[in-house]
């Protein structure tokens, strides 16, 4: 089945009083590339939803963000170490007294001490955020799946198309290029009587010999094979590399020979395989 690289899915979760909203989406591209957005509070999960990510995407730019709306986002609180302080305090009067020291330790003062005051992030269970924003990962990329798997038929839809196209057009060339074969023998066949009534001479060998030359010349059945070998190919970067193979080969063909209807023909099957090429970019 034939899966689009552009999809878009999206989860919410909650973790004790914090409601957090996830969207991850994805677009073309030659490799895996992920960039991932977390909030402070999920740094730490980064390498997990990396994982997971890699597991199930072969290809595409990949864009996963952990978004805590205004009123969720769970801030750091700022705790104070009152004994610490008083220790400070009591340290400094002592000073104060014994040595005459003027002046006496303020709160701000207090809270700049080293060991005095910190900021602490809200307590959640480890392991209950990393199974809810995991979850959460699963739900948005099962909705991004589904998206993909639409656009993938739609896609296959259009290269089937395309591609029974390119099989007619090759068809329609490798027929004709048999009958125009035979008119260039013919010809020669005629150039050659026409010779042998004006002169009484004619060479065998070496009109077998012309014959065999314009015929190779004229030859396309091993580009058309090549053309009929590409269906059932695998899709994605390998089926990407063989359609620019299939257009070298017609362009092969094209230049074989001067016949009308062939160089229209081609010409036509250069376009539905350029077109097709262009479609294949966006296959995982």
């Amino acid at each position: 089945m034939i899966h689009s690289m552009t999809g878009f899915g999206n989860a919410r979760f909650r973790v004790g009083d914090f409601t957090f909203e996830l969207e991850v989406r994805s677009v073309n591209h030659r490799h895996f590339d992920a960039r991932i957005r977390l909030p402070r509070l999920l740094t730490n999960l980064e390498p997990d939803v990396r994982a997971r990510l890699s597991a199930c995407l072969a290809r595409g730019k990949v864009d996963l963000s952990v978004i805590a709306p205004e009123g969720g986002a769970p801030a750091p609180r700022l705790e104070v170490d009152l004994a610490a302080a008083r220790e400070y305090l009591a340290a400094a009067r002592a000073l104060a007294e014994s040595d005459g020291v003027a002046g006496e330790l303020d709160a701000a003062s207090l809270l700049s001490l080293p060991g005095v005051s910190r900021f602490v992030e809200p307590e959640l269970a480890d392991g209950l955020l990393r199974e809810r924003t995991l979850a959460a990962v699963d739900e948005a990329l099962t909705a991004l799946f589904a998206m993909r798997a639409s656009e993938g038929a739609a896609l296959a839809r259009d290269l089937r198309a395309r591609l029974d196209r390119s099989l007619e057009l090759t068809a329609e060339i490798e027929q004709r290029s048999g009958l125009v074969q035979e008119a260039v023998r013919e010809r020669l066949r005629k150039r050659a009587r026409q010779l042998e009534a004006e002169t009484g001479l004619l060479d065998e060998a070496r009109l077998h010999q012309e014959i065999a030359i314009a015929a190779e010349r004229m030859d396309v059945t091993e580009e058309i094979v090549r053309l009929r070998s590409g269906p059932g190919r695998p899709v994605g970067r390998q089926l990407e590399f063989l359609l620019q193979e299939l257009v070298r080969e017609a362009n092969t063909i094209g230049s074989k020979g001067s016949d009308a209807p062939i160089a229209h023909w081609v010409v036509e099957l250069k376009t539905e395989l350029e077109r097709l090429r262009e479609q294949v970019q966006n296959v995982e």
